[in-house]
């Protein structure tokens, strides 16, 4: 058990604060929710009836969109940008392991991803994976988002008179613009930040800083 926990302590961790974060938005976002149908004169309903309305998917999806969005262009980035001093950058002036085919890299070894042994288009499709995957996990927090929130939004149309609207026309409106929006410019802002931090700053033992003692001018993390 020591073991497991030592190797896999930072996803243990992540996922355990996701969990207790995802708990708390759960548990207030179902008092406010009853708390609104109360002041509109609606019937209240049960924590297990809150997962599947509009409120609690769109409060939800929308914040995923955004964070699988700033990771994908993350990663996708970074594969062509640089940024001088900076560890989240590649280096400037030298190619690196992750820029070298599998067939001419020198560390291929037997015990290689399946794909990589296997080549072809399976490798092509491989080479890119982490983007496809963050790319296919955005599209679906976006869709999500979207159903979510036209669900949401008829209901608030009906409750002062209006009309229910279908996803397809929730996409036409500012509202739902508005909420990609604002959570994207947060993402892309923290990414630019720590970016720019990352070549003044430093914090000893985090593969996401330089040595404490590297000159700004030092490019990537190694």
């Amino acid at each position: 058990m020591r073991r497991i926990l030592r190797e896999n302590g930072l996803t243990i961790a992540m996922f355990t604060l996701f969990i207790f974060a995802l708990a708390g938005q759960s548990v207030t976002g179902y008092r406010q929710y009853n708390e609104g149908q109360k002041d509109h004169g609606q019937p209240t309903i049960n924590f297990t009836e809150y997962f599947s309305t509009g409120h609690f998917v769109e409060a939800v999806f929308e914040n995923w969109e955004s964070e699988f969005l700033q990771m994908g262009m993350y990663v996708l980035l970074t594969a062509y940008l640089y940024q001088k001093g900076s560890p989240e950058s590649k280096k400037l002036d030298e190619k690196e392991a992750v820029d070298t085919p599998p067939s001419k890299s020198k560390r291929k070894r037997k015990d290689a991803p399946w794909p990589v042994q296997r080549g072809g288009f399976i490798l092509k499709l491989y080479q890119n994976s982490l983007c496809l995957a963050l790319l296919l996990l955005f599209l679906l927090s976006f869709a999500l988002h979207a159903a979510g929130g036209a669900k949401e939004y008829s209901q608030d149309q009906m409750q002062h008179g209006g009309q229910a609207v279908s996803m397809i026309q929730y996409l036409g409106t500012s509202r739902f613009w508005f909420e990609s929006f604002q959570n994207w410019q947060s993402e892309f802002l923290s990414v630019g930040v720590l970016v720019v931090l990352s070549i003044y700053l430093r914090q000893k033992g985090s593969p996401e800083s330089k040595p404490v003692d590297a000159p700004h001018s030092k490019t990537g993390g190694d």
